[in-house]
């Protein structure tokens, strides 16, 4: 497959995929990274293993009808042939129109176990901040198609982490990082081997 990954983060994930790619654990090529951040950690990342970066924002492209701005997204990935998109600490929503045209071909990760703590607003440190909240003491991680309603795409791949009693949100995003990391590539290779379909 052909790759292209959205990011707007540290880019750890965006790491971990690579890195499955260098060592030739997966076999797809990552083509592209898509960002709305260009001073981001996964620019850098990009750079340093030669990935090509493009930056589509509203900020870079004011005045755009939604329509227009959609059809940005999608030039560069049918000029990159892209089979599937991964999102990886993506920031924005995806363009409707991006949803529609690459149904059941968007990845996401979530750091919770879906459908508890998504939605809008439930991101990065804020959704392990909700857990320690709760109360609950298991958390995990979901890797999931998205679709055009937030976080109710099909579940792929789920992995409970334990919450301990001394666990706040650093501790915890740390525990469940390190299975994102190993997950990640791993479901990615199972879509490539098609051991996972995704029109199932």
């Amino acid at each position: 497959m052909n790759i292209c990954v959205f990011a707007s983060g540290g880019g750890s994930n965006f790491k971990s995929i690579l890195e499955a790619r260098r060592d030739n654990f997966l076999n797809s090529d990552i083509r592209l990274l898509i960002t709305n951040n260009s001073n981001c950690g996964a620019v850098h990342i990009a750079r340093e293993f030669g990935v090509p970066v493009c930056h589509i924002s509203r900020k870079v492209y004011p005045g755009l009808s939604d329509g227009e701005y959609a059809k940005l997204f999608l030039d560069k990935l049918v000029e990159n042939e892209i089979d599937l998109i991964v999102l990886a600490g993506y920031m924005k929503i995806v363009e409707p129109e991006v949803v529609r045209k690459f149904s059941n071909r968007i990845l996401n990760i979530h750091p919770a176990l879906l459908p508890d703590f998504g939605g809008k607003g439930m991101y990065g440190i804020n959704v392990h901040k909700a857990v320690i909240e709760s109360g609950i003491k298991i958390s995990g991680l979901t890797i999931h198609l998205i679709d055009e309603v937030y976080d109710r795409g099909r579940i792929l791949f789920q992995k409970s982490v334990k919450v301990e009693d001394d666990d706040d949100e650093f501790s915890l995003q740390k525990k469940i990082l390190h299975f994102e990391h190993k997950y990640y590539p791993f479901i990615i290779k199972k879509i490539e081997e098609g051991e996972i379909g995704l029109d199932e």
